[in-house]
């Protein structure tokens, strides 16, 4: 009986062996192409702080399109209101990417790269200007040459000022012709230029289009200069580092939304409503931009910018362009 028992065993055993050889073996999972999750991938989730600004319009599309998700990208939007919260919530960590602009991320990389550059968001056209210097319509000035000597209100040392020094020297302005007088809020500098306290200032549009519409005057804007007033989409480098396919996928979202809001401006214009990227009484009359396809800044604009702030004395040290601007996740 025993020696029955051993055999009986020893048969069962060979026939699991057999049953098993015989199952069909898992698939392995299969790697996904470059800036797509594999099925099994949980989304990476990436926090933006964004300002109540047009630059922001083909992040908020992609969204709205499911093209975030089809890259296995989620995206949680962080309002911010003023430049300073948005820097604050970059360096604390508590936000991974934002729209910004070279000169913040200069100052952002002073001491150690904690930045980078990954694309353009806005750049000026010939068409749709991004900054402009604007007279008071009681001050008589409608050129540039009527600036001379003018205060014009600006928020120093950014990007604000940057630009209004360029453009005055492109119309060649000395540095003594250029005077400006720090208005750090935008709705300050706006109601100081409506009353006719301050004979000139500098707004982004659009709500520079709103003070044209309520009697300001166009001295000059950047239209014919693009090197100057754009904007950049940037990450912090730990994230980069740890999440690079993500990235990949959230740019070809940003490529795709790009050339959506480019073949058919108007389809996307209650998104501007909607998430109060122009103030209501434009909504009508306010023509959507044209947008940049895939780049990043040029090392000549890097430079122009961080020369600028080492004349200003807001920066001492040489920021290397190479840290700063990436575009190995350009789609």
């Amino acid at each position: 009986m025993k020696r029955f028992t051993t055999f009986l065993m020893a048969a069962l055993l060979s026939l699991s062996i057999l049953l098993a050889a015989c199952a069909p073996s898992e698939a392995a999972p299969t790697e996904a192409p470059a800036g797509q999750p594999s099925a099994e991938s949980e989304p990476v989730t990436f926090k933006v702080a964004v300002l109540p600004i047009v630059d922001a319009l083909p992040m908020y599309v992609a969204d709205q399109e499911g093209l975030f998700a089809n890259y296995g990208v989620a995206v949680e939007f962080v309002p911010v209101a003023s430049a300073p919260e948005r820097d604050q919530l970059l360096a604390a960590g508590q936000v991974d990417g934002t729209i910004n602009e070279t000169l913040s991320t200069i100052f952002f990389n002073k001491e150690e790269v904690q930045i980078q550059i990954l694309r353009y968001a806005f750049v000026p056209t010939p068409e749709n200007a991004h900054f402009f210097i604007l007279a008071s319509g009681k001050s008589g000035i409608d050129a540039p040459e009527g600036l001379k000597g003018v205060e014009i209100g600006v928020s120093q040392g950014t990007v604000i000022e940057y630009v209004t020094d360029r453009l005055l020297q492109a119309e060649g302005f000395t540095d003594d012709e250029i005077a400006t007088i720090a208005v750090p809020k935008i709705p300050d500098r706006m109601a100081l230029l409506g009353s006719g306290e301050l004979q000139a200032a500098v707004l982004p549009d659009p709500l520079a289009s709103l003070a044209i519409q309520q009697g300001a005057v166009i001295a000059m804007d950047d239209s014919q200069y693009p090197e100057y007033g754009f904007s950049v989409l940037s990450f912090r480098k730990d994230v980069i580092d740890a999440h690079p396919e993500a990235l990949r996928g959230f740019l070809a979202a940003v490529e795709e939304a790009t050339a959506l809001i480019n073949a058919d401006p108007a389809k996307y214009a209650s998104v501007l409503s909607d998430k109060k990227l122009v103030p209501p009484p434009l909504l009508e009359t306010y023509n959507v931009p044209t947008f940049p396809t895939a780049g990043v800044p040029t090392e000549a604009e890097w430079n122009d910018a961080l020369a600028w702030a080492q004349e200003k004395g807001l920066i001492e040290t040489d920021v290397p362009y190479a840290g700063s601007v990436n575009a190995d996740f350009l789609p």
